[in-house]
């Protein structure tokens, strides 16, 4: 049997009535719960776990893929809205979409958000289809080695989410990197950059940081702003023209096969595909200054990747039964659960489940842009929320989001901390988006230099012998040297205008 026959037969299994039911219960699940910060795809899947057991192995995971991709498609709105990232995945979105939102525009970016989620989830599907097998083999080629050098490359994208001024760039992602080292060290049991606080051992949770740095960053900001202005500037019509579709087609595509190729690699995800993709546009657009401050292209890039890297991460799980993230690792528990093997004979010994859960996958995507775009003027009326009931409303967000986490009243002082902490950096003109990539990269950069040197025995140059990293590498430095030369220069000028007034003075 071929592919295409494969994939009709799919389409048989998740078109029937019962499996349809099950894929809109999960994506309109994962919907809610990735508006709503705190929950998130694992704790989701985790919960209804129970419920999938006993039921027949195929519609249970249709259901719990659904939540999960739903989960991703959906937090874009609170991202867009409110600058509160639903899940961790949509952190990028928020670079432009809220931009977008204060400006009026909050139906536009909203219906760029979900026609992007459909493209990214559409390629996404097309690949996991075509050409699963075979970039399985290549992503069991990722070592440590490899990782460490994906994660430096990540980790340039300072360069272009940092604004204009590098190092006030450098200093946030730093910062954000010596927030992801605290805690107990998982190799040495070492406890770090705790203040011997019990509630710290095991680490800042990244959504404290997220939901204070921009969503409690944000409440600060319209408190000290004077006047009302609930409103902002009006909400128009999410009809998108035949030139802002031109604009955002392009950014779309390439972030989707970008945000496809990610996921399939374990470790990387939804998050990091989003930082890469929004990091990529904004170098590659004409208008990359623009990004940040309500560009379409900064809304479009960040949530096609996100959906793509959803659906990749279904490649290693399925095929070598390998988990991509924490969300699949919980669904890898559903599946053992429900008494089937993931593992490279799946294709041969489950291939219902496989084409069926492929399938589902397609007709979720459908299912959620149907589902989503009539509720957008919906969901866009927040907007003329006034600011007397609105600041209130996103701290009970943020404080039950946090609080739900594990029920600490420490937490709670965390983001309070984290919200003055985006305040003054709000004030002070530090990018808030590269200290959250530092904090996403740092732990995952940590662990694996850590093993690599085991490896090798301290052998640094570990790193550039293979071609892999030593490839990866090369990108990131090309990557950061423009920036670096331009800084170098203006440096430089700014010394020579000095010289010149001082001259200058001594003259008179």
């Amino acid at each position: 049997m071929g592919m295409f026959d494969q994939l009709l037969h799919g389409f048989s299994i998740a078109l029937t009535p019962e499996n349809l039911l099950f894929v809109f219960i999960g994506v309109l699940a994962g919907t809610i719960i990735g508006i709503l910060p705190g929950l998130g795809p694992m704790s989701a899947i985790a919960l209804m776990i129970p419920i999938a057991y006993g039921m027949d192995p195929t519609s249970a995971i249709i259901m719990l893929a659904g939540v999960y991709y739903g989960a991703i498609f959906g937090g874009s709105t609170s991202s867009i809205l409110l600058n509160a990232p639903g899940v961790a995945g949509t952190v990028a979105t928020s670079f432009d979409g809220y931009p977008m939102a204060r400006q009026g525009k909050a139906g536009k970016a909203l219906a760029i958000a979900a026609l992007s989620s459909f493209v990214g989830g559409t390629v996404g599907v097309i690949g996991l289809m075509a050409i699963a097998p075979s970039l399985a083999s290549f992503a069991v080629s990722f070592g440590p080695v490899e990782y460490f050098a994906l994660m430096i490359l990540g980790l340039t994208a300072v360069v272009t989410l940092g604004g204009r001024n590098l190092v006030k760039g450098l200093i946030s992602a730093v910062v954000g990197v010596m927030i992801a080292l605290v805690g107990i060290d998982s190799q040495t049991a070492i406890v770090r950059y705790t203040f011997d606080l019990p509630e710290l051992y095991e680490g800042v949770e990244f959504l404290i940081v997220a939901l204070g740095v921009f969503a409690l960053a944000e409440v600060l900001v319209m408190l000290n702003r004077r006047g009302e202005g609930g409103a902002r500037g009006g909400v128009t019509s999410l009809r998108l023209s035949g030139r802002e579709l031109g604009r955002i087609t392009p950014p779309t595509l390439r972030s989707s096969v970008l945000g496809f190729f990610t996921g399939v690699l374990p470790g990387a995800g939804a998050t990091v595909a989003s930082f890469l993709s929004y990091s990529m546009e904004k170098k590659l657009a004409r208008d990359g200054a623009t990004f940040g401050k309500g560009n379409p292209k900064g809304v479009a890039a960040p949530e096609a990747a996100n959906n793509a890297a959803a659906v990749g991460s279904f490649v290693p799980l399925m095929t070598l039964g390998v988990p991509g993230s924490g969300t699949t690792a919980i669904l890898l528990g559903a599946l053992l659960v429900l008494g089937v093997q993931p593992g490279p004979m799946m294709l041969t010994d489950n291939p219902d489940m496989f084409w069926g859960v492929v399938a589902s996958m397609y007709v979720g995507s459908v299912v959620l842009l149907v589902l989503n775009l009539p509720l957008i003027p919906v969901f866009a009326k927040v907007l003329n929320t006034p600011k007397a009931v609105l600041v209130p409303l996103v701290v009970v967000f943020c404080v039950v989001g946090v609080y739900g986490l594990s029920f600490s009243v420490f937490d709670l002082g965390l983001l309070a901390a984290f919200g003055a902490i985006g305040f003054l950096m709000r004030r002070n003109d530090f990018p808030a988006a590269p200290l959250i990539l530092g904090l996403i990269l740092g732990g995952l950069m940590e662990t694996n230099m850590r093993r690599a040197l085991q490896i090798s025995g301290g052998d640094w140059s570990v790193f550039v012998s293979g071609p892999i990293s030593a490839t990866l590498l090369a990108l990131a430095l090309l990557s950061v040297t423009p920036a670096l030369v331009r800084a170098l220069r203006g440096r430089g000028g700014a010394n020579r205008s000095e010289e010149r007034e001082r001259a200058g003075s001594a003259k008179d």
